[in-house]
C-alpha cells in the first residue's frame, strides 16, 4: 500500500526534480532523498503497530542523511528508536516512504505556496489600483493572464465592444500584466487625442514590431526623438514631393504599370494581393530609395511576402496572445518567431541600402529620404543629444516601408472585394468616371471634387474596412485628468478607431457598407468628423495625404480601365474579414479584371 506515514516528526516536502529527489524537512533540518515503494500496510491517520518500523520511528539526529538504495530510502548515521525496538531493528537502519506519498505531500506543498503567490499578487494588484489614482473601471484582472478570460484573442475588437457595455466608453483591462486605458467612440477619442493632445501623446507598444524597433524609428519612439524625427520626416517626404505635384505624376506613372501589368492577365482569375503592393509599395519606394521595382523583381515580391506575412501575423490569433504575454512567448517557439525572421529580413535589406547609398552620397545632392538623412548624421555628428544616428535612419525607413505599403494595400483589396459584392455601386463609379474623366486621360487628383460618389465609395471602403481597428497604442505623458478618472504618467491608452468608425451617431447602418452615409440629401459628399482611419492629434499618420491620394488614383485608374468579375455569385461572396487584431486582413480571393 503506498501511504507516509510518520508520527510525532513534522515533515516538510518540496519538489526538486521530481520523482528523482525531494527535499524533506525533520525538525527544520533538511535531507536529500529519492523516492521508492514501501512495504508498510498502515493507513495513514491509524493508530501505528508495535513492530512497524516505520511508524515507531520517533526521531532522527541531525548528523543523519538519507540516500536511496535499492529503491529503499535509508537513514545513515544514528537514530533513535524506542529501546524495546532497538535490539530487534539493529539491522534495519532505514526508512521507507513511498512514490505516491511524495508526490501527494509535495503537489499540496505546491499548491499551499501557489495559494500564497497569488494571494500576494492580488495584495500586490489591490495596492498598485489604489496608489495608481481613480482608474476607469473594467474586469477584475487574475495573476499573470489579467483579463485574457473576457478577452477572446480570436475577436479582439468583438470582446473589446462587450466590455464596453458594461463598463461605458472609457475602462481599464489588463493584457496579461499589461494595463491598459481604452477609449471607445467619437466623443472620448476625440477628447483625448485632440483635447488633451499633449497628454496623450506618448506612443505605447505593439509587441510584434516592438521587439525590432525597441523605441527607434518615427513611428514606435517616444519623446523628444519622436518630435524630432516626426518632424524631419514630414518635411522630408514634402521635399520628395508629398502634397505636391510631383508625387501626383508618379502615382499617375505607377497606375500605368499596374494597368499594364492586369492586362496581361487576359481577364484570367488572379489574387490581387501582390498586384496591390507592388504597386502601392513603389510608389513610397521612389521617395525613400529613390527608385521603383520592376513587377517580375524577385527580390521585391520576396520583400512583400514577408511584409504581408509580418502585417497579419498582428491580426491573428497568436499575434493578439503575443501582445498578452510578450515576455514569455518571445522565447517559444511558434509563428511569432517567423514574424521576427521576417521584420529582421527587411532590416537587413534596409541596412544593405543604407551602406549602398553611404558608398555613392553627395551631400550637395540628396536623390532619396536615405541620403537626407545621412546628410543631417553629418550635419549633426558632434551633437552628442543628436537623434539622427544610424538606428534610427534605418528604423524610420522600416517604419515608411511598411506603413507606406500595407494600410493602402489592403484598403484596395478590400475595396475590390466590397466592389464585387454590390455591383450596383461599381456600376454608379464607372459612370462617374466616364463623365468627368472620360477614357482619354489618366484620372488628376483634383477631379475628386467633382466626383462625390466615388469620393463616398473610397471613404466607405475605408470605414468599413477598418484597416487598424484598435489603433496604433498611445501613452499619458504625465499624471492625467480625463472624465473624472486620473490616468497615471505612463499607462497605454488604445483608442479604438473602430468604435469611432462605427460610431452609430454619426453612421445610421455602422455595420453596413453604404456609401450614403458619406453624400447628403443632394448627393454631394459629405464629410463626417467620426471618419479617422488615420488616427488624430499629434501622433496622426503623417502619410495621410499621401495614402489619400494614392486610394484615389490607383481605383479611379484601375476602374477606368477594367470591370470586377468573381467567380462567385454577389450575394455569395463574404466581406467580413478573415482576422481582425491590430490589424484588419480581409478574405483571400481571386478575381477577373475584364477591359472595358
Amino acid at each position: 500500500m503506498q501511504i507516509l506515514q510518520i508520527l510525532n516528526s513534522r515533515v516538510y516536502l518540496l519538489p526538486s526534480f521530481l520523482p528523482f529527489s525531494a527535499l524533506c524537512y525533520f525538525w527544520g533540518r533538511c535531507y536529500k532523498f529519492r523516492l521508492m515503494d514501501t512495504e508498510c500496510d498502515t493507513p495513514l491517520g491509524s493508530p501505528p503497530p508495535p513492530d512497524c518500523f516505520c511508524c515507531n520511528l520517533s526521531r532522527v539526529r541531525a548528523d543523519c542523511t538519507l540516500e536511496l538504495r535499492n529503491n529503499i530510502i535509508r537513514i545513515k548515521g544514528q537514530h533513535s528508536l524506542p529501546e524495546d525496538k532497538k535490539a530487534s531493528h539493529a539491522s534495519h537502519h532505514h526508512l521507507t516512504l513511498t512514490l505516491a506519498a511524495i508526490m501527494l505531500a509535495s503537489g499540496l506543498l505546491l499548491v499551499a505556496l501557489l495559494a500564497c503567490l497569488c494571494v500576494i499578487l492580488l495584495m500586490s494588484t489591490w495596492r498598485q489600483r489604489k496608489l495608481s489614482g481613480k482608474l476607469p473601471p473594467g474586469p477584475t484582472p487574475l495573476p499573470f493572464i489579467g483579463n485574457y478570460l473576457q478577452l477572446d484573442t480570436e475577436q479582439m475588437y468583438t470582446s473589446i465592444m462587450k466590455i464596453r457595455e458594461r463598463y461605458g466608453p472609457v475602462f481599464t483591462i489588463h493584457m496579461g500584466t499589461r494595463r491598459v486605458v481604452v477609449l471607445c467612440g467619437y466623443d472620448a477619442v476625440k477628447e483625448a487625442l485632440l483635447d488633451q493632445a499633449d497628454a496623450f501623446s506618448g506612443r505605447g507598444e505593439q509587441a510584434t514590431f516592438g521587439w525590432i524597433f525597441e523605441n527607434h524609428g518615427v513611428v514606435f519612439s517616444n519623446g523628444e526623438r519622436a518630435k524630432q524625427l516626426r518632424r524631419f520626416s514630414i518635411s522630408t517626404l514634402r521635399d520628395f514631393g508629398v502634397g505636391k505635384r510631383g508625387i501626383e505624376e508618379r502615382i499617375q506613372e505607377e497606375a500605368g504599370f499596374i494597368v499594364q501589368a492586369l492586362q496581361n492577365t487576359g481577364g484570367n482569375f488572379i489574387d490581387p494581393t501582390f498586384y496591390m503592393s507592388q504597386a502601392v509599395s513603389n510608389v513610397i519606394c521612389s521617395i525613400v530609395f529613390g527608385d521603383r521595382f520592376d513587377y517580375e523583381d524577385k527580390e521585391f515580391l520576396w520583400l512583400l511576402g514577408m511584409m504581408l506575412r509580418s502585417f497579419t501575423f498582428t491580426a491573428t490569433s497568436t499575434g493578439q496572445l503575443f501582445e498578452f504575454f510578450t515576455s514569455v512567448m518571445k522565447y517559444l517557439p511558434g509563428p511569432q518567431q517567423q514574424a521576427f525572421k521576417n521584420l529582421k529580413k527587411l532590416k537587413n535589406f534596409i541596412v544593405k541600402k543604407v551602406e549602398q547609398n553611404q558608398r555613392t552620397l553627395d551631400p550637395n545632392a540628396p536623390r532619396n529620404f536615405i541620403d537626407s538623412f545621412l546628410i543631417r548624421m553629418q550635419e549633426e555628428k558632434s551633437n552628442p543629444n543628436s537623434e539622427f544616428f544610424m538606428k534610427n535612419l534605418v528604423m524610420t525607413t522600416l517604419n515608411l516601408f511598411i506603413a507606406g505599403t500595407e494600410t493602402v494595400s489592403t484598403t484596395l483589396r478590400y475595396g475590390f472585394l466590397l466592389l464585387m459584392k454590390y455591383p450596383e455601386v461599381e456600376a454608379k463609379v464607372h459612370e462617374e468616371i466616364d463623365r468627368v474623366i472620360g477614357r482619354n486621360r489618366q484620372p488628376k487628383f483634383e477631379d475628386r471634387v467633382k466626383m462625390p460618389y466615388t469620393e463616398a465609395v473610397i471613404h466607405e471602403i475605408q470605414r468599413f474596412g477598418d484597416i487598424i481597428p484598435m489603433g496604433v497604442a498611445h501613452r499619458v505623458t504625465k499624471d492625467t485628468k480625463f472624465q473624472g478618472y486620473l490616468i497615471p504618467k505612463g499607462t497605454e491608452v488604445f483608442p479604438i478607431l473602430g468604435s469611432v468608425l462605427r460610431d452609430p451617431k454619426f453612421f445610421s447602418n455602422p455595420g453596413d457598407f453604404n456609401p450614403q452615409h458619406f453624400l447628403d440629401e443632394k448627393g454631394q459628399f459629405k464629410k463626417s468628423d467620426a471618419f479617422m482611419p488615420f488616427s488624430i492629434g499629434k501622433r496622426y499618420c503623417f502619410g495621410e495625404g499621401l495614402a489619400r491620394m494614392e486610394l484615389f488614383l490607383f481605383l479611379t485608374t484601375i476602374m477606368q480601365n477594367f470591370r470586377f468579375r468573381s467567380q462567385q455569385m454577389p450575394r455569395d461572396i463574404d466581406v467580413s474579414p478573415q482576422f481582425v487584431g491590430f490589424s484588419t486582413i480581409p478574405r483571400n480571393y481571386t478575381m477577373s479584371f475584364l477591359p472595358r
